[in-house]
């Protein structure tokens, strides 16, 4: 299988490719469902087009908690069913589908009851630990255990010594959510999708009460494309209503969006070797490991303002360190915090008035002929819900379709990825980088870390880590633009790379070195370059400043002072 590169010139060449004949399937929405949506068609043999209004993964797909996961909490509302499904595609993603990408992690559950409380919870972590093994693909990850409250602190020594009385352990995983979805993309477009980031559906076709296609705007030049297709598939998330209303039509369900904050602190601000869950009054906290870094999330709460750039404000950031302080021996500050982010869940409306007791399972329908929807789910079955939406729309096709096959398709750089690892030590002697960077370029890039050595060979100095994002390499920056469809810094930054939830300048000071790294991939000047930094920047003070505000509203309004480097 060729390796697809999504650059500036496979871009284009997809906009007209999807303007010429017409698609069996169009696919609107470029996060994850829009992308396994995308991926399962064209694995079907269809012609299949992809197209998002910003970029890949830039809404809720690079926003969650990071985690593939059953969803515990959802054994205790006993909704057995989605448990059941989202550890199968736990097990395919850690074993098949993307090794390279979705690793193992521990979670610590602090008891704080004598007694009843191991043993309720205890039965629910077993019976969790039950259904992935029973599944067929969860045999790749320890089981559950037991913790006395001696053997709890040596574990987590970040505890309080009276916030818990014992503990379990017990293993989900984890991924870069942002980074799955490009390469979700990339695979898509090896199998002969059209793909397109920065090209915003302004309108449908109609033939009498049928959609037959989609007018699409390339937001970077204002060109528009007339895209027909047997059929489109909405796959927008909490824009889901947005994109209905565009054919004067009412959908048959509605999208509610509940906001999500989470806190980015270094490592050494909490003594700990596996993550803790902690129940709240509403939810659960998590404190998850992230490289040099703990993510600490996340909130659930009502939002009905701006959905492309929801933010935190000042209240969400005292909540998060209020509840996770109550266990911390030594508390959390502000100015431990390196990063913040919000993200918005889409939730299928009309089932609960509070967000946190609203399902995360999902809904396909066919509102109007040529057009389906789906919304609702969560991250970890993406793949179920565009298997789901693929069958709805292939119905209505004219010819037979082949079944759903994305649980044998691996994404790019999964194949050969653990011969990779293996010989790590024996690539960072031919390319003379440290075996921790090798380490660190396969468990992003997996076996295409071959291509990005490649631009290292061709110019050294590309070898060398960014000045002030260590972590990254400068290859990182020019990879992301020739192969992975970055068009903006802030994709760099914010998306590809972490670099703005990572540092405390939140990237302001690795802006110039990587837009210069950018420019001879996408033609830029130097005015360009100039651009490109200074609205990094404020988008970044806009942010900080939303995070000073007190409550939802102020919050949104300082977060908008700060509009999109190409405004839609």
């Amino acid at each position: 299988m060729r390796t697809a590169t999504l650059g500036p010139a496979q871009r284009s060449e997809a906009l007209t490719r999807m303007a010429e004949p017409e698609l069996d399937v169009l696919v609107v929405g470029g996060g994850v469902v829009g992308a396994g949506t995308a991926l399962d068609a064209a694995t079907r043999g269809l012609a299949t087009g992809l197209v998002e209004a910003r970029d890949w993964a830039s809404g809720t797909s690079s926003r969650s908690s990071k985690l593939i996961h059953g969803g515990l909490r959802y054994l205790e509302m006993l909704d057995f069913a989605l448990v059941r499904e989202a550890l199968k595609e736990r097990g395919l993603l850690l074993e098949r589908l993307a090794p390279h990408l979705v690793k193992p992690v521990p979670f610590l559950y602090p008891l704080q009851h004598k007694g009843w409380e191991r043993w309720y919870a205890g039965s629910g972590v077993a019976l969790y630990d039950g259904m992935s093994i029973s599944s067929g693909h969860g045999r790749g990850l320890p089981v559950h255990r037991h913790l006395s409250h001696k053997r709890a602190l040596q574990v987590a020594p970040c505890l309080k010594r009276d916030a818990l009385v014992g503990a379990l352990q017990y293993y989900d995983a984890q991924m870069d959510d942002a980074r799955y979805v490009a390469t979700m993309v990339r695979t898509a477009a090896a199998y002969g999708a059209h793909v397109a980031n920065r090209a915003r559906v302004v309108g449908f076709l109609r033939e009498g009460e049928r959609v037959v296609g989609a007018r699409v705007q390339d937001v970077e030049t204002g060109d528009e494309y007339e895209i027909r297709a047997q059929q489109i598939v909405n796959a927008t998330g909490v824009w889901t209503d947005d994109t209905q209303a565009l054919i004067g039509e009412r959908g048959q369900f509605h999208v509610r969006a509940s906001k999500g904050i989470h806190l980015v602190v270094p490592k050494d601000r909490i003594h700990s070797t596996t993550g803790l869950i902690l129940r709240t009054e509403k939810s659960v906290l998590f404190v998850i490991p992230w490289g040099r870094h703990w993510i600490v999330g996340t909130t659930d709460t009502d939002w009905d303002l701006d959905k492309a750039h929801p933010a935190a404000s000042s209240a969400d950031i005292d909540y998060l360190l209020e509840h996770v302080n109550a266990v911390l021996a030594t508390p959390l500050t502000r100015d431990d915090v390196e990063g913040v982010y919000a993200g918005l869940r889409p939730l299928l409306a009309g089932e609960s008035d509070a967000t946190s007791k609203l399902s995360r399972e999902h809904t396909v329908a066919h509102p109007v002929p040529g057009l389906v929807v789906v919304a609702g789910g969560k991250y970890t079955t993406y793949r179920v819900m565009a298997k789901d939406a693929v069958d709805e729309a292939v119905h209505a096709l004219d010819h037979r379709v082949a079944e759903c096959v994305t649980e044998d398709v691996p994404l790019v750089g999964a194949e050969g990825y653990k011969a990779l690892w293996n010989a790590r030590a024996r690539i960072a002697a031919r390319t003379g980088l440290h075996v921790a960077r090798i380490e660190h370029l396969l468990n992003r890039y997996g076996s295409l870390t071959e291509e990005l050595l490649e631009l290292v060979v061709a110019d050294p100095s590309l070898g060398e880590p960014l000045a002030a994002a260590d972590d990254y390499l400068r290859a990182e920056a020019v990879y992301a633009c020739t192969h992975e469809g970055a068009r903006h810094l802030d994709d760099v930054l914010t998306r590809r790379t972490r670099i703005s939830i990572e540092t405390f300048d939140r990237g302001t000071r690795s802006a110039r070195e990587v837009a210069e790294l950018m420019a001879p991939a996408l033609g830029w000047d130097t005015d360009h370059v100039e651009k490109e930094v200074a609205h990094y920047r404020k988008r970044v003070e806009a942010e900080r400043e939303s995070q000073r505000q007190p409550d939802d509203l102020t919050a949104d309004a300082a977060r908008l002072g700060a509009p999109d480097i190409v405004p839609l």
